[in-house]
């Protein structure tokens, strides 16, 4: 299983907030996607959020980039989590399993990781893994 990342509790994803109307965006932008201003400012958005959709990566994606680790590919939940920010951010899913929808569907989840993709996870993945470092 894979563990906690180390850096989970500096994960963070920074975005951009328009100063003249305030929307915000994710990854940070250059120009504003609702009123094209260029008047834009980095802000730091939330580290956890609510599973708006997902679904079930079941086939390796193309490689490169993709880099199947050293046990085979295992089929992965994908899907977009919405911050409070206002944004939604496409993500790979942590879940204790992929194969019961009901633990994603809705669930709060917590960014674990922004590399290579923003990553979240759900309470139950994260205590399942933290339960499985303590007993090391």
């Amino acid at each position: 299983m894979t563990a906690v990342p180390a850096t989970s509790q500096a994960a963070h994803l920074t975005g951009s907030r328009c100063r003249d109307c305030g929307n915000v965006a994710f990854p940070e932008a250059t120009g504003c996607q609702r009123c094209g201003s260029a008047d834009l400012t980095a802000v730091a958005l939330a580290d956890s959020g609510t599973v708006w959709a997902h679904t079930v990566q079941r086939f390796a994606p193309k490689s490169p980039p993709y880099v199947p680790p050293a046990e085979g590919f295992t089929p992965f939940a994908v899907g977009y989590v919405e911050l409070p920010d206002g944004v939604r951010v496409e993500a790979v899913l942590d879940a204790t399993t992929v194969d019961d929808p009901a633990e994603l569907t809705g669930a709060t989840v917590t960014l674990v990781a922004t590399e290579p993709v923003p990553r979240f996870a759900t309470a139950e993945w994260l205590a399942a893994h933290r339960a499985e470092g303590e007993g090391r």
